[in-house]
């Protein structure tokens, strides 16, 4: 195996450590879709961060897709709080708007420009070892360093707010009533999805940050019984599902970012059978008459 895909499986492994801890809490949650509507809802700022510097993929321009990101999630969490709407019904509300907003953005002030398509929209982590800084003078790859320290920041989030953010997940009433804080880790997470989605944007696209937060997470629901496991088997799975794409894709000469997702789904058809199989081994015998 070449060092540039060990790098990407690196990489990759990386980013689903992450997306795999957050997505557990967003699936116990009942809000799978959120990352996929904060990916969609950072349109306008990507437009926005071209329209007053001219550039399309640089860390201003992750910035300002983190801020639209942010406003899509407290906006959701703000309108499923008033109890106007549904929780679903919430967030199929201000994303839609916000990316709206981004597309009359584009036709309206910047028709010719290719916004940020390679990096939001069909990012590729193939070329990520291709994308380096210089550390100490070694050429590190930028994704790398980025992922790497998001996935860094996760972990130690969901460790300092373990206490609030489980039993919040579990029995949010009990958490707020006993001085837990449960709303204010609630909050914490959202903003963390906000800006791991936006992480993401660089090796997967927009399109696949749902695939890498939620199918690692329900595969790892079908085989745990405890949050701590599940967190386990999750980022076991995202790295797994990272190798097994990677050497797939490789040897197909498909997508990278794709052929793991369509990985993880078949991992995830595996546990579902072998949930079915455990479940029917736990049924006591029907007596013979």
């Amino acid at each position: 195996m070449s060092a540039d895909a060990m790098m990407i499986i690196v990489i990759a492994g990386l980013l689903s450590t992450g997306c795999a801890i957050l997505g557990s809490f967003l699936l116990l949650r009942r809000q799978a879709l959120l990352p996929d509507a904060v990916s969609h809802a950072v349109l306008p700022g990507i437009v926005l961060i071209f329209l007053l510097t001219g550039q399309r993929a640089s860390l201003v321009t992750l910035l300002g897709a983190t801020a639209f990101g942010l406003l899509c999630v407290l906006g959701f969490d703000w309108l499923r709080r008033t109890g106007i709407v549904a929780s679903d019904a919430a967030l199929a509300l201000m994303f839609p708007a916000l990316f709206s907003l981004g597309v009359l953005g584009i036709s309206r002030f910047a028709s010719g420009a290719h916004i940020d398509i390679d990096s939001a929209i069909y990012g590729d982590i193939t070329f990520a070892p291709l994308r380096t800084v210089a550390l100490a003078g070694v050429a590190v790859p930028r994704s790398l360093l980025i992922t790497g320290g998001a996935a860094l920041v996760i972990v130690l989030f969901v460790v300092l707010l373990w206490r609030p953010l489980h039993t919040s997940t579990f029995d949010p009433e009990f958490a707020e009533t006993s001085g837990l804080r449960g709303q204010v880790a609630s909050r914490a997470l959202l903003v963390a999805v906000a800006g791991l989605a936006v992480v993401a944007f660089d090796s997967v696209g927009a399109i696949l940050v749902v695939t890498f937060f939620i199918v690692p997470a329900a595969t790892a629901r079908l085989l745990t019984h405890t949050l701590g496991a599940m967190l386990v088997v999750a980022v076991t799975v995202g790295w797994l599902a990272s190798w097994l794409g990677q050497r797939l894709a490789v040897g197909f000469d498909s997508s990278i970012p794709g052929t793991i997702g369509l990985v993880s789904v078949a991992l995830l058809g595996l546990a579902l059978l072998a949930s079915r199989v455990m479940r029917r081994s736990r049924k006591p015998a029907t007596p013979v008459s």
